[in-house]
């Protein structure tokens, strides 16, 4: 069970908190064995829209092995992080610093509050381009980085301004989780994967999914839930409720990719996991799909 603690500071910016909880929440509902907790040092806090938040849980004293602890922004952050309850915060971070198996996720102008605490020290981060100053000055050991949706170090994860918070939240369910209920999370919002200009690429298993059209997804869908069989064209669009042809645009103008070229990633992505799991290249060419380890080359020269 992942316990995700989201730690809301004083004069909390809303959509910060919302977007990523809901993005985990969606997770829970398809399928992901986790649990959210709202914790804060005060039982109530207010809200950038005026809406306080009441009934919130305290800091824990300890945090269970691979918890994810969540830390959203502030408006006026330079106003709310002076607030006592927000040096509680810190300190309280700073505190369990040392403790291994947790990962930590600062939103927005949240990345100040783990940057002061020294979670940030000697990693990668960042923070809204307003903040890159701020960032700096309190983590003189980071290593700042600008131009980012989002930033991943280690344990550590960092996103620019407000709704980037929902872009790392759900690649942090795909690679920490399961890409494919990032993909239904996804979906269910009704929001792109977008990556970070920070990661050198996206999973084979999110790629290609920047694009809202129902029948060209449950094609997808269908690659995705059995990537080693075949999947012929006419039987594919058939199960999508298109024609072949239809299908065949389908994927070169919304995905960008032929259908063909997008079930040779699939499965070239599944051969490059039987090989880390110690098979050999024939073995994990046939595992995958492949009639041998000779196509299997040829499919990944050709990527």
């Amino acid at each position: 069970m992942l316990e995700v603690y989201f730690v809301l500071p004083p004069d909390l910016l809303l959509l910060d908190l919302a977007g990523p909880a809901e993005a985990f929440r969606l997770a829970g509902e398809f399928g992901a064995a986790l649990r959210l907790h709202f914790v804060s040092p005060m039982p109530e806090t207010a809200t950038s829209l005026g809406l306080p938040l009441a009934s919130l849980q305290p800091l824990p004293e300890e945090l269970p092995e691979g918890a994810l602890v969540v830390v959203p922004g502030s408006t006026p952050s330079a106003v709310a992080y002076a607030k006592p309850d927000a040096r509680r915060i810190v300190a309280w971070l700073a505190a369990r610093k040392p403790q291994s198996g947790v990962s930590w996720v600062g939103i927005c102008s949240g990345s100040l509050l783990l940057a002061e605490a020294g979670l940030f020290d000697d990693r990668a981060c960042t923070t809204h381009h307003t903040l890159l100053d701020r960032l700096r000055a309190l983590a003189p050991a980071a290593k700042v980085q600008e131009n980012r949706v989002f930033v991943q170090d280690g344990p550590c994860c960092s996103s620019a301004g407000i709704t980037a918070g929902i872009d790392l939240a759900l690649h942090w369910i795909g690679e920490r989780i399961d890409p494919a209920i990032a993909r239904a999370v996804a979906r269910e919002m009704v929001v792109y994967f977008r990556r970070s200009p920070q990661d050198p690429g996206l999973s084979p298993w999110l790629a290609w999914r920047n694009h809202l059209h129902p029948a060209l997804h449950r094609a997808q869908d269908l690659i995705c839930a059995d990537p080693v069989r075949d999947w012929p064209l006419s039987e594919l669009a058939g199960r999508a409720h298109v024609s072949a042809r239809h299908l065949s645009r389908l994927f070169r103008e919304h995905a960008g990719i032929s259908a063909h070229d997008y079930h040779q990633a699939l499965r070239l992505a599944l051969a490059m996991q039987w090989r880390a799991a110690g098979l050999g290249k024939e073995k994990a060419a046939l595992a995958a799909g492949f009639s041998s380890a000779r196509q299997l080359g040829r499919a990944a020269s050709r990527r």
